[in-house]
């Protein structure tokens, strides 16, 4: 097995499968590749993959079916390849389960940097790789406990959330946060009450933390929506009035101030 580990494409296009293999394997990975979907899932299961393409109109079962399956016994990075770019097709790969949605076409410079990005993400419950080194936390709000936090634990309004061991728990109650959720409630946390714009928190999604020339598409700003959206349900937040996580119309997120 290579260095980076294994890849499975899934794609029932004959040249964009070789143009992604050949994309993998100069990035340094070991590739495998399917043209359907069930026989994507095998490849998946048996061949340990790290990192998974897959592709959304398959000739067999659609490629959410495929990342439904995978999600049974997989933690691999899984990014969804699609010619449509509706704002269904996004909120369905993401409530999926999936890593990051890219729309075709694609320049594969771009496929192999969101690749590297989600490869330097923490896993939930430990990581196969180390990540990004966070930045360091800003001045915490003018209250004690708001914002920041001492040591390894980041504390607001009674949520807690510990980078070390990948958990968040809200009034004594654990959250099941996925990766995503769990990088952007640490973002906003260590924002200690600034506001976070839309485009930081792509990067933060990507692990591109410090590159500010990375491409930002609108689909990506809107993910970082989605995932918002749903840290708000997993918060109990009012949705007309939320009071944990708040929307600064037309930049971004903060923190709210004040108590509960």
């Amino acid at each position: 097995m290579s260095d980076l580990g294994i890849a499975v494409v899934v794609e029932d296009d004959k040249d964009l499968r070789n143009l992604l293999e050949s994309v993998f394997l100069q990035a340094g990975f070991e590739v495998h590749t399917a043209s359907d979907g069930r026989e994507g899932v095998e490849l998946v299961r048996h061949q340990q993959a790290n990192v998974v393409t897959l592709d959304v109109g398959l000739p067999d079962i659609d490629g959410y079916e495929v990342l439904r399956r995978i999600r049974q016994f997989s933690d691999a990075y899984v990014v969804m390849l699609t010619g449509r770019t509706e704002e269904p097709d996004l909120l369905t790969a993401l409530h999926s389960g999936a890593d990051d949605y890219i729309t075709k076409p694609f320049r594969p410079l771009e496929l192999r940097a969101r690749v590297a990005a989600m490869m330097r993400r923490p896993r939930h419950g430990g990581a196969q790789r180390q990540p990004t080194p966070a930045r360091p936390a800003p001045p915490a709000l003018g209250e004690a406990g708001q914002g920041g936090g001492l040591g390894d634990v980041l504390e607001h309004r009674g949520l807690r959330l510990s980078p070390r061991t990948r958990s968040a728990e809200l009034a004594g109650k654990e959250l099941e946060l996925t990766r995503s959720e769990f990088v952007l409630l640490e973002e906003l946390l260590r924002a200690g009450g600034a506001v976070c714009t839309r485009a930081d928190l792509v990067k933060v999604v990507r692990g591109d933390y410090y590159q500010d020339d990375t491409y930002i598409s609108e689909a990506d700003e809107r993910a970082v929506e989605v995932h918002i959206g749903n840290l708000r349900k997993k918060l109990h937040e009012d949705t007309h009035s939320p009071q944990l996580l708040q929307t600064v119309r037309g930049v971004g997120y903060r923190l709210g101030a004040g108590k509960l």
